[in-house]
């Protein structure tokens, strides 16, 4: 019997380093570069823009117009996919349409630049009135718990008794309302035309909305509110200071105030 002698390799130093444990010979870092780092901020920049402008939007409920269920300081996230006209580049996504007592976020008739949002009370071919703050829907008076009057509320012929009572014979109402009103009501009732909806605030008496300026057109219509990220308490009229100064204190008074004035138990409250 023969013994064969191993045979040497003919590279020790390969061996050897391959032999060597990963502690001996640690990888050394990537190192991001400035331009990797700038397009990575682009990025995220790029993504974001497209949420916001596209899937989702933020919106700061400015005005008692929808107390209790919206308050003056909450912070919603809005849908602006669902309620979005049928789009062929996202076939896959649902589309549905506007339905009654659902809460609505959409351009104010005649000021594009202006979100609201408010209840959607009538779509098109509804007959609508209202009875002593009462809304009779289509010959049928609707239970609206949302929209119970406030103690201090004192009946209004116009904003009770719609649309019954004169537009001109009312404050705060558009002329182009006053004037366009009267061809869509047949006997009591103010009937909605097609491609048209009826909006009200659930603040009966402390809102401006389709009983002042109108129908809100389909096009209007952005979207519907998810839920309440924060909330924080914010007077009435700060929507109406738009100067540097009164903007700069007022964030200021949000950093100093943010713990004790945040509505903690309105975080994250779906909005219906």
């Amino acid at each position: 019997m023969t013994t064969r002698t191993p045979k040497k390799p003919e590279n020790p130093s390969a061996t050897e380093a391959s032999s060597v444990s990963p502690e001996a010979a640690p990888a050394q870092p990537a190192h991001e570069t400035p331009l990797e780092g700038l397009a990575s901020i682009c990025s995220v920049l790029v993504v974001g823009l497209f949420v916001l402008t596209f899937l989702a939007q933020n919106f700061v409920i400015p005005s008692g117009s929808m107390e209790k269920t919206l308050l003056v300081g909450d912070h919603l996230l809005v849908d602006r996919i669902t309620l979005a006209p049928t789009s062929r580049w996202m076939p896959l996504v649902h589309y549905r349409q506007p339905r009654r007592g659902e809460i609505i976020v959409f351009l104010k008739p005649g000021n594009p630049d202006m979100f609201l949002v408010k209840r959607l009370i009538a779509i098109p071919g509804d007959h609508i009135h209202l009875r002593n703050g009462v809304v009779i829907l289509n010959g049928v008076a609707q239970s609206e718990p949302y929209a119970k009057p406030w103690p201090e509320d004192t009946y209004s012929p116009y904003i009770d008794d719609f649309p019954s009572v004169s537009p001109f014979d009312a404050s705060g109402v558009t002329t182009e309302w006053a004037v366009d009103m009267a061809s869509h009501i047949q006997g009591n009732d103010l009937v909605v035309p097609q491609g048209m909806y009826f909006m009200m605030g659930d603040n009966r008496h402390n809102s401006l909305d389709s009983r002042f300026w109108g129908f809100v057109p389909r096009a209007n219509i952005v979207g519907s509110p998810l839920f309440n990220y924060w909330s924080f308490v914010t007077p009435d009229d700060e929507n109406d200071k738009t100067g540097m100064i009164d903007r700069a204190g007022w964030m200021a008074h949000v950093a100093l105030h943010f713990f004790t004035d945040t509505r903690w138990k309105r975080t994250f409250h779906r909005v219906r």
